[in-house]
């Protein structure tokens, strides 16, 4: 822990922040502004950082799609990485990734909420409207929930 009266420096908070997870230039930015002394201070020591490769977007970009993809659809990933500052071709790439297995992620998270077929039409509009709020897309939702229908 720090010492009574000895503050880390802007480039130290960054380090450790990046020590848990990636953090997207506009996330950092956004955290520590509040902690700069000095207008450009921050600039510089996320620069610096940029330069030595511990801050990377597209790094940040594969992070946050793998922890969250095998919980939400493409909507909702799109939203976190867009309130984390991200964009660009990265984002577009990890997108195009997400639509393609958009399915059988749907199915999974289904399986492991619900795992048997609603029984009347209130829990078949519960289910859609969970996996809907996860970000999966209705289409998508309908084909999960007709083939989670009993025969």
């Amino acid at each position: 822990m720090n010492k009574p009266g000895i503050q880390p420096t802007l480039k130290g908070r960054a380090l450790r922040l990046l020590s848990q997870r990636e953090h997207s230039r506009a996330e950092l930015e956004r955290k520590l502004v509040a902690h700069e002394d000095v207008p450009g201070e921050l600039a510089k020591a996320l620069d610096e950082l940029q330069v030595r490769d511990f801050i990377n977007d597209s790094r940040a970009v594969d992070s946050l799609v793998n922890r969250r993809a095998s919980k939400l659809g493409a909507a909702r990933v799109k939203q976190e990485l867009a309130s984390k500052g991200l964009s660009g071709q990265a984002v577009a790439e990890a997108m195009a990734s997400l639509k393609e297995t958009e399915f059988s992620r749907a199915q999974e998270v289904w399986r492991k909420k619900f795992g048997t077929p609603a029984q009347d039409p209130q829990a078949k509009v519960k289910q859609m409207r969970f996996l809907i709020t996860r970000g999966f897309n209705a289409e998508v939702v309908r084909r999960v929930l007709q083939g989670a229908e009993p025969d």
